[in-house]
């Protein structure tokens, strides 16, 4: 069926593309911290609470491998188990954004279809899409072991795929500059969470069509501008 089969004119949007961590779930100082653990306990220099911020949205190696550029294969591996060591035992005490459950509920009531493309692995995804019970929301969703990482499109055009939504009808959202740059790179809009990794003015240097403080902004300017 053809993509304008499922535009709606009424509205700007078909698609609304979520990043997860620091989007969805409140897990950057997770993640960071776990990553700052992993460094220390291999005796390797320990990236700084920015450095560490910084890589998150990348797939798991890539981000390993910008922190420790000099690196060989061996050391990545064993940075990368480390790290999945330190933030699984942290895991399941992350929660979910205020307004994010209610959130997503109103917007696939008002006909949006949801997707997720994050920098988690497939089996990271599940794994905390199951805990949420947020996983009958997406009609799709790409993880960074199943395509190149973030800011690369093919995450994106996977997801306009298996939608049959065109680009100029979905919005990435997200709160790195990987998640805007990835939009900018597969030619769809983004929409920029402030609370998030990255500092809300190298967010905006991006040009998002507007940022938001929380989660209920966002659902609530969906609703009436999307």
């Amino acid at each position: 069926m053809p993509a304008a089969d499922f535009a709606n004119p009424a509205r700007r949007f078909d698609l609304l593309v979520f990043d997860w961590d620091g989007t969805l779930m409140d897990s950057t100082g997770t993640i960071a911290h776990a990553i700052q653990l992993a460094f220390g306990e291999l005796g390797l220099p320990v990236p700084t609470d920015s450095d560490a911020r910084f890589v998150i949205g990348y797939g798991l190696r890539e981000a390993m491998q910008h922190l420790a550029p000099a690196a060989d294969a061996a050391t990545i591996t064993a940075i990368v188990d480390a790290y999945r060591h330190h933030y699984l035992a942290r895991d399941e005490a992350l929660v979910l954004f205020d307004g994010v459950r209610e959130g997503l509920q109103a917007l696939g009531e008002a006909g949006f279809q949801l997707a997720v493309a994050t920098g988690k692995s497939r089996v990271g995804l599940d794994r905390a899409l199951a805990s949420t019970g947020l996983g009958y929301h997406f009609v799709a969703t790409r993880t960074a072991d199943e395509s190149f990482s973030k800011p690369h499109p093919a995450m994106l055009e996977y997801l306009f795929d298996e939608t049959m939504v065109p680009a100029q009808r979905a919005v990435m959202i997200g709160d790195t500059t990987h998640d805007l740059q990835l939009a900018i790179n597969a030619g769809c809009a983004s929409l920029a969470m402030s609370y998030g990794a990255h500092p809300l003015d190298e967010l905006l240097a991006l040009s998002p069509l507007a940022h938001f403080d929380d989660f209920k902004q966002l659902s609530a300017w969906i609703l009436q501008h999307g």
